[in-house]
């Protein structure tokens, strides 16, 4: 298939506003898809690469930029190679090369096909085949039940694989996907909650716990044998020695437990996660750091238990064998909830002891692998920062014809210039997209095809979740899921917050990033 398949694709769905007809246009493209294409051109529909990372930046793809071919000859295979290629890219000189493997794919494909790749590789392919609108053209495609689907989706966290199966071979196809020891599954997500009352509202009496800023773990065992895996589903058993010996004291035969791993200070408040991951991030060190740097799992879900799955049982049932299972140690604090004033002395002593905030579950939900389920809600307290917009982009589908993207920075006394830390695109009204293009457009100081940079002098509130290191951005720190709030058209530039702000809650530990 050639990758003007994709994208003619993409912009059919981008265009349409029915679901049905989004789902008819996927499902007639998956129909035309060869067996060795599904995983890659799914994947790609999803907005997602196969690869995950392949450390082409924001700076990389506009440098990309240049004359388009007049002809569509690029196969989706053949992109595929191109990315695993780049993503091999490491070492001295890797970045001159990347540079020129990405410049010659992007002079071989079409305008559209060149808008196509940026905004794939850029994480902003937004044409609106969410997870459920693939799920159900699969399903369509492959004329199966939309449930099938959905639960194999579940027990296996991969897309590709699930499509793959159910196209190749129907129903029969989706029967290997089980919950199997050593097999992890995709974690369980939670949504976000405005408040307590909001949260108490939809679930009455609930389960409230810390919500605690460690590394997510899923922990399997068979006997003797246990093995650790993160939330990306890797395996790093051999670094947690102290989880796999706390495991193997448990009295069961089989588990699957969700939990997380966390480093604690003397007085058993948490070190910041970047602290924790040293664990995870070290493979030649770990005799070392599991003497100087102990990990205290704590677990708030148990899957499986002695040849039986119980991920499907009510939320209050796993809790109960959990509690016997583990005793008075290694369950994560919790106690349940039934009025606001509750949740709020409950989430206070969480704040107290230095965690995020808490999290609120349904006690009548099953475990929903893999997926950000409304049975689980998150709840801590919001931090804004006030920053200056660097760097804008056009918006795509419904923001076509508006600056949309922001590129965000914080203010460096040092140097009187601004610090890039990242961007957001969410948040937005019709009326603030509106107001913004125009204002962005009169401090316009030049642009490409894409992207338009303007004199920094518009302060914008921006709520986000966390601080991380990051060494995509030139102060070495970025934002975790920004979004706009509202513009201060009362502050100028030099009233902005300083990246010594952001240096200074990132050295309090307050960072909510997650294994990549």
């Amino acid at each position: 298939m050639l990758l003007r398949e994709v994208v003619d694709t993409s912009l059919a769905v981008q265009s349409a506003s029915a679901r049905l007809v989004k789902i008819a246009h996927l499902s007639e493209w998956l129909s035309h898809l060869a067996p060795e294409e599904i995983a890659v051109g799914v994947a790609y529909l999803s907005g997602e690469l196969p690869q995950g990372r392949i450390g082409v930046g924001w700076a990389a793809l506009r440098d990309a930029s240049g004359e388009a071919s007049s002809e569509s000859k690029l196969g989706l295979l053949e992109v595929d190679a191109t990315f695993r290629a780049l993503a091999e890219l490491k070492g001295a000189g890797s970045a001159r090369d990347r540079k020129r493997v990405l410049g010659s794919l992007m002079a071989r494909a079409t305008r559209d096909e060149q808008d196509f790749l940026r905004r794939l590789l850029g994480g902003e392919l937004r044409q609106g085949a969410q997870e459920g609108l693939m799920l159900d053209a699969l399903a369509r495609a492959a004329s199966v039940p939309a449930a099938g689907v959905r639960r194999a989706l579940m027990l296996s966290s991969n897309m590709g694989q699930v499509a793959e199966a159910v196209l190749v071979a129907g129903s029969s196809g989706l029967e290997r996907f089980r919950l199997q020891l050593f097999c992890p599954l995709g974690p369980m997500l939670a949504q976000t909650a405005e408040d307590g009352v909001e949260a108490i509202e939809r679930f009455g009496r609930a389960a409230a716990e810390y919500k605690l800023d460690g590394a997510r773990i899923q922990v399997h065992r068979a006997g003797d044998e246990v093995r650790v895996f993160t939330r990306g589903q890797h395996d790093v058993t051999a670094r947690v020695p102290e989880v796999v010996e706390l495991v193997r004291r448990l009295a069961a035969r089989e588990l699957i437990l969700d939990g997380e791993a966390i480093a604690l200070r003397k007085d058993g408040s948490p070190e910041p996660f970047q602290i924790t991951m040293r664990r995870f991030g070290r493979k030649l060190q770990t005799g070392e750091l599991h003497n100087t740097l102990p990990l205290t799992p704590f677990f708030f879900d148990v899957l499986h238990l002695d040849g039986r799955d119980i991920l499907d049982e009510p939320a209050e049932q796993r809790f109960s064998a959990l509690d016997t299972l583990l005793g008075a140690k290694g369950a994560v604090p919790r106690c349940i909830v039934s009025d606001p004033a509750e949740l709020e002395q409950f989430s206070q002593e969480a704040l107290g002891h230095g965690h995020e905030g808490v999290m609120i579950k349904s006690l009548s939900a099953a475990y929903e692998a893999g997926r950000r389920g409304a049975s689980w809600l998150k709840l801590k307290p919001a931090h804004t920062l006030d920053l200056v917009v660097l760097v804008v982009e056009w918006g795509n589908g419904r923001r076509k014809g508006w600056l949309s993207n922001l590129h965000l920075g914080a203010r460096d006394p040092a140097t009187g210039s601004f610090v890039m830390l990242g961007k957001t695109f969410k948040g937005m009204t019709d009326e603030m997209l509106t107001w913004q293009t125009r204002e962005l457009l009169a401090r316009e100081i030049t642009r490409d095809a894409y992207t338009v940079y303007v004199r920094p002098e518009l302060v914008v509130e921006i709520a986000f979740d966390g601080v991380q290191e990051s060494s995509h951005y030139p102060g070495g720190l970025a934002l975790r899921f920004a979004r706009v709030k509202r513009y201060r058209t009362d502050k100028r530039a030099e009233e902005a917050d300083t990246i010594e702000t952001l240096r200074a809650i990132h050295a309090r530990g307050w960072t909510a990033a997650k294994e990549p």
